[in-house]
C-alpha cells in the first residue's frame, strides 16, 4: 500500500516529523508504545499503561474533557517514565468523540489549495456545534469521484478540549506532535498489518468502554464513518446492522470482504467473545479481531493477549501512519 493511501485516511489536527512513541488517552486509560527498527522489521520495543481515575477525564466534543488535570498529567508521566527509550515528542491517540469525523464530496475540486481549504471550512462550519473559530479543523483527501470530483475526510475539535490534553503531556515532560483520534488509526494499524490493498471493502467495529464507531473502508480509503454512544450489546449490534444495510443501499456495497473487531476486551473477555458470535451471526461473516503483528512483532517478553493488542493498537497505528506516509 502507497503511502499517500495510509496519509487519505489521516485526519491528523497536526503535523510533524514521524515520531517512534505514541501515546493514547481514553475514558479509563493512558498507553504508551514505542516502536524500533530491528532488521528491516519494525518491533514493538516496549510498551506501558496507566488506569486513570474514575472522572478525571469525560471524553465529549463540545464540553470539558479533563476534570482533573494533575491526575491526567501523572498517569501520562507514569507511562512515558515506563517507556524505553524514554521519548521526548509523542503522537497523542484521543477518543473518537473529542472530534467531529465527516466525510465532504466536492463533484468539482477548485484548483487552488487556499480556495479548497475555505471550500471546506465553509461546508463543515455547517455541521459543527461551536464556532469555527474556537476550533481545529484538519482535511485529507479521501477517495475519489468519477468525473473529477473527491471526498474529503475533515475533523474538527474545539481548540480549547485538545490544548487541555496537550498541557497534561506538556506537564509529563513529553511533547505531543501529532494529535488524532483512535479509530482512524485503528484503521492504519490494520491497513499496515494486511500488506497490498485490495478494492474490497471491509468493516471496523470499534469498541469503547463509552462508545461505538463503525468505519467502512474501500481499499485504503475510508468512505462512511459513524460514532454513537452505546450502552450495551444490542446497542452495539444495532449500529452494525444499520451500517450494513446503509452500505449495500446508499454506499453500491455487496457485503464485507472482512469485519474487523477492536477494542472489545475492554469490556471483558465473556461480553466481547459474545458480542464477536452475535455480530458473526447477524452479518453471517467471520468477524476477526484486530492484530497487527504482522505490521509489528512484538518481542518474545511481551505477551499477545486481547486486552495488550487492544490497548497498543491506535497507538501502533498513528506511529505507522506517520513512519510509513
Amino acid at each position: 500500500m502507497s503511502a499517500s493511501s495510509r496519509q487519505s485516511l489521516a485526519a491528523s489536527l497536526f503535523s510533524s516529523r514521524p515520531p517512534s512513541a505514541a501515546v493514547e488517552i481514553s475514558m479509563r486509560r493512558v498507553n504508551g508504545a514505542v516502536v524500533a527498527g530491528q532488521g528491516g522489521s519494525r518491533v514493538l520495543a516496549s510498551y506501558a499503561s496507566e488506569p486513570l481515575p474514575d472522572g478525571a477525564i469525560e471524553p465529549a466534543l463540545n464540553a470539558p474533557n479533563v476534570h482533573d488535570p494533575a491526575a491526567l498529567a501523572a498517569a501520562v508521566k507514569t507511562v512515558i517514565d515506563r517507556l524505553s527509550p524514554r521519548p521526548r515528542r509523542i503522537a497523542l491517540v484521543l477518543p473518537d468523540t473529542v472530534g467531529k469525523l465527516s466525510l465532504l464530496r466536492f463533484e468539482k475540486i477548485p484548483p487552488k489549495a487556499q480556495d479548497l481549504d475555505e471550500l471546506i471550512r465553509w461546508q463543515i462550519r455547517k455541521a459543527a456545534p461551536f464556532k469555527l473559530e474556537d476550533a481545529l479543523v484538519s482535511w485529507v483527501p479521501g477517495v475519489s469521484i468519477p468525473g473529477g470530483g473527491r471526498e474529503f475526510v475533515v475533523t474538527v475539535a474545539r481548540r480549547d478540549i485538545i490544548h487541555a490534553y496537550e498541557r497534561a503531556c506538556d506537564g509529563a515532560g513529553v511533547h505531543a506532535g501529532i494529535v488524532d483520534l483512535a479509530s482512524v488509526n485503528l484503521v492504519n494499524a490494520v491497513l499496515a498489518a494486511q500488506g497490498p490493498a485490495t478494492s474490497a471493502d471491509w468493516l471496523l467495529v470499534h469498541v469503547a468502554p463509552d462508545y461505538g464507531t463503525l468505519v467502512v473502508v474501500r481499499g485504503a480509503d475510508m468512505i462512511f464513518f459513524r460514532n454513537r454512544a452505546t450502552s450495551g450489546e444490542e446497542d452495539l449490534t444495532d449500529l452494525v446492522h444499520q451500517t450494513a444495510m446503509y452500505h449495500e443501499d446508499r454506499l453500491g456495497g455487496g457485503g464485507f470482504a472482512r469485519v474487523v473487531l477492536a477494542g472489545a476486551s475492554s469490556r471483558g473477555f465473556d461480553q466481547a467473545e459474545r458480542l464477536r458470535r452475535h455480530l458473526e451471526e447477524r452479518m453471517g461473516t467471520r468477524v476477526e479481531p484486530l492484530d497487527f503483528r504482522a505490521a509489528v512483532a512484538l518481542r518474545d517478553r511481551i505477551g499477545a493477549g486481547p486486552e495488550v493488542l487492544d490497548a497498543l493498537a491506535p497507538s501502533i497505528g498513528v506511529i505507522l501512519r506517520e513512519q510509513i506516509a
